[in-house]
């Protein structure tokens, strides 16, 4: 299998082929899923929930997200690495955010950063395309603004909010983004934006209209205590390791297993 480069994803769509997504956090994972054969790899900032426990993504630091992708990029040489820039990161200048783009790429070994925000961030993405970092958008749920949302709550309900949506696809297209995820946001609207747009767009919560989907693994493979209602578990490996653990102990406590 050819390695997987930021043009193959627009040359995806225009085939009509579908762009599976998952995201991973470590080397071993990240191994699997190349050999699995996915398109793309996210190391989101989903992590600091699903690996650190924390319950949002605020506190995760461009510096933990540093050492997750670089984890990742020595574990996947086929697929596309695409790293999260977690919250202010980006958000305090331009400067800074090419800056802290350009150590995810230099030091985490990704091939591209995804942005959260619409209009808001349209400047930091020229500047991030302009001097050769790929820059993928992410519109709808965007977990960064959590606090300002009220929630993790879906979005673009009403037909103000989607017109808004819609223009902020176009803009961020405009800008020199190659891809967005669209999070949570009612499946006809995604429908209405990817029909819209000549870049891909990766669904979360948003219907299968989108070019691809993306997952956070630990749902997907049932790790998660709380999985959203959207995603589909393909596995139950929390409950495996369960019971391999408490497998585990009856042997210990009996005197096992080494022999």
């Amino acid at each position: 299998m050819k390695h997987m480069r930021v043009p193959d994803l627009r040359a995806m769509k225009e085939r009509g082929e579908k762009i599976a997504v998952w995201t991973a956090y470590d080397f071993t994972m990240a191994r699997i899923l190349d050999r699995a054969g996915i398109d793309v790899i996210l190391v989101g900032d989903s992590l600091g929930m699903v690996v650190l426990g924390y319950d949002t993504t605020l506190p995760v630091t461009l510096d933990m997200m540093i050492h997750h992708t670089r984890a990742v990029s020595r574990g996947a040489k086929r697929a596309l690495i695409i790293a999260d820039m977690p919250f202010l990161t980006f958000q305090l200048s331009v400067e800074e955010a090419m800056r802290n783009a350009g150590r995810l790429i230099q030091q985490g070994g990704a091939a591209a950063v995804k942005i959260e925000g619409g209009r808001q961030i349209v400047e930091t993405a020229k500047r991030l395309v302009d001097i050769g970092i790929p820059v993928m958008g992410h519109l709808g749920l965007t977990p960064q603004s959590v606090h300002q949302l009220g929630g993790f709550r879906p979005q673009g309900r009403d037909s103000d909010a989607a017109d808004r949506l819609m223009q902020d696809a176009e803009i961020l297209e405009k800008s020199g983004v190659f891809a967005i995820v669209l999070e949570s946001i009612p499946a006809d609207l995604a429908g209405r934006v990817t029909a819209s747009l000549k870049i891909p767009t990766i669904g979360i919560g948003a219907g299968t209209q989108c070019d691809g989907q993306v997952l956070v693994s630990y749902d997907a493979l049932g790790l998660s205590d709380a999985a959203p209602p959207f995603a589909k578990q393909y596995a139950q490996l929390g409950e495996q390791i369960l019971s391999a653990a408490r497998a585990y102990i009856e042997d210990v406590r009996a005197g096992g297993p080494h022999r």
